[in-house]
């Protein structure tokens, strides 16, 4: 692939630990040669395993930015073996703004790969990240939640493999973490434009993700949680010298998320009603709310069905719905041992 045009403050392979930006080039009618700032932290103390950590490619999900922002602060070099490259606002523009996608292009991150060094400010954040940050790397974590829209039960996800040896590492990994819940997909909502299909292209990189709460909010407790399951992970592969402070709290209940066509979504624009809540099991068929009209408020809601039956991961957190919205979806228990 063509070499980025972004630049970075910090040499990649220099021991110690170095903080600075990526410097992606932009050029407006404020800014003739300008560049956008994506903060960067490399932390490298010898050989030993290279992990790359991300947050904020959704720019309306804060636990993870939180985490890694505290994570820079508190590593020093001594601390680790090997090599961290931690990327806590990914997509900068969009956390700037504090909104999923970018507004300098609309651009969501986590539909980019492996971008495009000539393209829009998204593209090439994503293309540096593939072809710069993630080759050589033995471990990717990338945090998500549900952001401003949806709201999740907080869980640990992996990606399926199609080999059973990088299953059990990842279901390793999902279980090391230890969140209550761990679930499992065909591939990420994003495909092969994902950052999971980034790691797919080179060599099927382990990937472990989270989706930890949403609604605009952090919470503290969850915050806690992923802290100690990421200090886990970090030292279960040797990057993290220190054993962790919280053992394993917890077995972590698997599921299988379902496919997106078996999503629940809105069948009309209104106020949702949910009947269900985050971690009940519904039937197929059950229903899982209506949609009001305030225009027409003599108006017969509709009904909202869940197609397939399952434990609730995932519910819209607003109550305004447009046609399309998803407004829930579901995990099947799911034994793959």
């Amino acid at each position: 692939m063509q070499k980025s045009r972004i630049w970075s403050e910090i040499d990649f392979q220099k021991e110690g630990k170095a903080t600075g930006y990526l410097r992606v080039p932009i050029s407006t009618n404020a800014s003739a040669y300008g560049w956008i700032p994506v903060p960067i932290a490399s932390i490298k103390n010898g050989s030993g395993p290279r992990v790359l950590l991300i947050a904020g490619s959704h720019g309306d999900e804060w636990e993870g930015q939180i985490m890694l922002i505290k994570l820079i602060q508190s590593l020093q070099a001594q601390d680790v073996n090997g090599h961290l490259i931690i990327l806590p606002g990914a997509n900068a523009p969009a956390v700037e703004a504090g909104q999923r996608v970018s507004p300098l292009d609309d651009g969501n991150l986590n539909r980019s790969f492996p971008g495009d060094p000539n393209g829009t400010p998204t593209m090439m954040i994503a293309h540096f990240i593939e072809t710069v940050l993630l080759p050589g790397c033995d471990l990717v974590c990338d945090f998500h939640s549900g952001g401003s829209s949806l709201e999740y039960l907080p869980s640990a996800v992996i990606i399926a493999a199609k080999s059973a040896s990088q299953l059990r590492q990842r279901l390793a990994l999902l279980r090391i973490f230890g969140l209550p819940v761990g679930f499992a997909t065909d591939a990420s909502t994003g495909g092969d434009r994902s950052l999971t299909g980034a790691c797919d292209r080179h060599g099927s990189v382990p990937c472990l993700s989270t989706e930890l709460g949403g609604g605009g909010a952090a919470s503290r407790t969850l915050l806690r949680a992923a802290e100690d399951g990421l200090a886990r992970v970090l030292h279960h592969i040797g990057v993290l010298n220190a054993a962790p402070k919280e053992p394993n709290p917890c077995s972590t209940q698997l599921l299988y998320r379902v496919r997106p066509n078996d999503f629940v979504y809105s069948p009309a624009k209104g106020l949702f009603e949910p009947f269900v809540n985050l971690g009940d099991t519904v039937s197929d068929g059950q229903e899982a709310g209506r949609i009001h009209f305030t225009e027409e408020p003599w108006r017969k809601p509709v009904p909202v069905h869940f197609g397939v039956g399952g434990i609730v991961l995932c519910r819209r957190f607003l109550a305004r719905a447009n046609l399309g919205d998803c407004l829930f979806n579901v995990g099947r228990t799911w034994t793959p041992e």
